[in-house]
């Protein structure tokens, strides 16, 4: 049997959801659902707040729940891997990141990834050159080599 929320308690939980395509379809509908949410109007909110993002693209999403079923989220940009992916043609990394190379990117490409990532409230107070440094970690872990641009 399903244990009941005590009163007054906010509940919190975090997922990636496709921007622009929110409905109330599993995964989502379920978990808002059982938390007494109105999906419609979650997914529409969701909806609108990317417009802005291409079809699509998956958007970390953390929602709070209140005890009096009303919600608020926020959403933030997509994830690291994603523009990677993206910039090297790829659909997915390297099964065996080190020994085999699945595409690349230029650091012209990683600098400008950067750029948007900066803006990002996960990399608030981080300089462009860190931000650099980490999407050149996430693509040596994913099998992609950098490479000069020239």
């Amino acid at each position: 049997m399903a244990k009941k929320a005590a009163k007054g308690v906010i509940q919190r939980f975090t997922m990636y959801i496709a921007a622009q395509s929110a409905a109330p379809a599993p995964p989502l509908g379920p978990a808002l659902g059982q938390r007494g949410v109105n999906i419609q109007e979650f997914c529409k909110q969701f909806n609108d707040r990317t417009k802005d993002f291409e079809k699509g693209i998956p958007i970390p999403t953390a929602v709070q729940v209140n005890p009096d079923r009303t919600f608020s989220f926020k959403t933030g940009m997509p994830p690291n891997t994603h523009y990677l992916m993206r910039a090297a043609g790829i659909t997915k990394g390297a099964n065996k990141p080190g020994k085999e190379v699945v595409g690349q990117v230029t650091v012209r490409q990683i600098y400008d990834i950067a750029k948007d990532k900066v803006k990002d409230d996960k990399f608030k107070n981080t300089s462009l050159e860190s931000v650099a440094k980490c999407l050149v970690g996430s693509c040596r872990s994913m099998g992609i080599k950098v490479v000069n641009d020239e």
